[in-house]
């Protein structure tokens, strides 16, 4: 308590203090505001009017706002549950990675229709479910890099770090916050951030949906371009890619940047390094007395008494007796986990699958065949993709985590270039493309780069800036330069954040072929032989088989890339590259 009160008296009431608390009541006040136009009454036939007057962008902005942040909780609690069960549980993961993989490469966006309905039914006459269809579709554009970053950041754990949590006798949670929760933090944040940029490009067509042949536009930034699109109307255009690119800068610069500051106390080094990433934010936040005293007389006693009552069960839980019942968490999880995956299985797969039997009779083996040859090809600019992003992401990436003063420059240019909707420059490349005679076939290649490079850049400046100090100056004392410091420090300590970062970029990357891979302009039509110009097609043509085969052949190849390729990188990166 005597340090308590003497950290208290260090800060002193201010004006900065004044105007903190007018913030918080401002944002308090925005928000309660936003949400309650989001549980007004609506049934499927209602009409939402989009006022393209700039006046009313603030609103629209932060209604957008609104979701995105929801949507980025429900990620991050699913990142935590999902990533935590596959990382403990190896007969769960076994099954629960390759299916995340899939998921993230699935077109979600293609489903939203039926999402939409389902959401609609559990919230009737209220526009609430419409909200939740949006915020779901928001939600499958940012968890799944995220729990690729958390899974990989528990099987990468130093075995000093695991050692020493044995010998302190830590219960999974104790193990959880005190370890593994602080080891992830650089990698969460960065891939965060990455996700929450994915969240912009779904924004657009998730609020402004179509179901059952009805245009419903929520209010929000994506829906007043989406009509602004429609009623070509440049200048309301212009004056919404001018918000977003505000709303982008001020996330990053409110939200993001403090974070990254904030994570550098998790980073294992015994020497810090020079410079250090800063944030004039994090620097008034933290000298603020109203900040500390909220944290220190509210946030603290909270988190101390949760804290108080899951240790309190889990020793009860060991102290209990052994004659009854033999207590071993981690048998109990995994039994859980098996049948609770057997039963989701059973449950969701029984009716499509008999349904895809009755399918497959209207199926000849020639389709087959060629949807699986489109497949290949596509798996192929995939790869191609992937090696054409890391030639300039990786170098580039290297350098602005290594680099403090470079990062606070170009993390607010990468956010804007990575959060930017990559399909809204498709009609100028589909320009050049057919003025200049390229073959669309490796064409499609650079659309497929622009949505997916982002993955690995940002993974590699985590990994970069998950670097210890230690290990740099050791590379300075030996005189380490060029390829020799490239072979023996960068590569091997950033190559688990790599690993993560191909996946993801993999995941986006089928996931844009249906975007990639078939594009037109006015009178030019642009197609790749491919999976994703196959499954565009058929949806075009409103063929059900033609999308069956598609998605499934889509699942079969990403499981078999998971299998073969991922797996196996995974594999090396836990064993072999990591620090220790």
């Amino acid at each position: 308590m005597e340090i308590f009160t003497k950290s208290l008296t260090k800060r002193r009431f201010s004006f900065t203090d004044i105007i903190i608390i007018a913030v918080i009541f401002i944002i308090l006040y925005i928000i309660l505001k936003l949400s309650s136009g989001m549980n007004i009454p609506f049934v499927q036939g209602d009409h939402l009017n989009i006022d393209l007057s700039p006046l009313m962008l603030p609103y629209y902005a932060g209604r957008s706002l609104l979701r995105m942040f929801i949507a980025f909780f429900f990620s991050l609690l699913f990142t935590f549950i999902y990533g935590y069960i596959a990382a403990k549980v190896k007969t769960a993961g076994s099954v629960m990675v390759p299916v995340l993989d899939i998921l993230q490469s699935i077109p979600v966006l293609g489903f939203l229709s039926a999402t939409i309905i389902a959401f609609m039914a559990a919230f009737p006459n209220s526009l609430m479910g419409v909200e939740c269809a949006s915020i779901f579709a928001i939600f499958t554009g940012q968890a799944w890099n995220m729990t690729f970053s958390f899974y990989h950041s528990l099987m990468t754990i130093p075995k000093d770090l695991e050692e020493a949590g044995q010998m302190l006798h830590f219960n999974p949670w104790r193990r959880f916050i005190s370890l593994e929760l602080p080891i992830s933090a650089i990698g969460l944040i960065w891939n965060g951030m990455m996700s929450f940029g994915g969240g912009w490009f779904f924004l657009a067509a998730s609020e402004a949906i179509s179901v059952l042949g009805e245009d419903i536009h929520l209010p929000g930034i994506g829906s007043y371009l989406a009509v602004a699109v429609e009623s070509g109307n440049v200048q309301a255009m212009l004056y919404a890619m001018l918000v977003m690119l505000v709303m982008i800068l001020l996330v990053d610069q409110l939200f993001w940047r403090p974070l990254i500051v904030w994570g550098q106390r998790f980073k294992l080094e015994f020497s810090e390094a020079k410079e250090q990433p800063d944030s004039f934010v994090y620097n008034v936040l933290y000298r603020s007395f109203i900040m500390y005293w909220l944290y220190s007389h509210i946030f603290a006693p909270i988190g101390i008494f949760f804290n108080r009552c899951i240790l309190w069960f889990f020793d009860r839980l060991e102290k209990a007796p052994h004659t009854y019942v033999s207590i071993n968490a981690g048998y109990f999880v995994q039994r859980g986990c098996k049948v609770f995956i057997a039963l989701f299985l059973l449950y969701e797969l029984y009716a499509p699958a008999k349904e895809a039997v009755f399918m497959l009779y209207d199926i000849g083996f020639n389709d087959l065949y060629q949807a699986f040859i489109m497949g290949l090809y596509t798996g192929g600019r995939v790869l191609a993709a992937l090696f054409l992003g890391a030639l300039w992401t990786i170098p580039v990436g290297v350098k602005i985590g290594l680099n403090p003063r470079l990062s606070a420059k170009m993390q607010p240019l990468v956010q804007i270039a990575a959060s930017f909707p990559a399909n809204m420059l498709f009609p100028f490349f589909t320009i050049l493309f057919v003025e200049y005679h390229v073959n669309f076939e490796y064409g499609s290649i650079l659309l497929m780069m622009m949505g997916t490079q982002w993955y690995i850049l940002f993974n590699v400046i985590a990994g970069a800036m998950s670097i210890p100090n230690d290990l740099i100056e050791a590379t300075e004392i030996f005189e380490l330069s060029g390829w020799k410091k490239w072979k023996s420090l960068i590569l091997p300590s950033i190559f688990p954040h790599l690993v993560t970062g191909f996946i993801t970029a993999s995941g986006g990357a089928w996931n844009a072929s249906i975007i990639s891979e078939l594009v037109s302009w006015k009178k030019y039509t642009l197609t790749a032989s491919g999976i994703g110009a196959y499954i565009s097609t058929a949806t075009s043509a409103g063929d059900w088989n033609g999308i069956l085969v598609g998605i499934a052949v889509m699942c079969i190849l990403v499981v078999l890339i998971n299998r073969f390729i991922w797996h196996r990188l995974y594999y090396m990166a836990q064993t072999k590259y990591h620090v220790d």
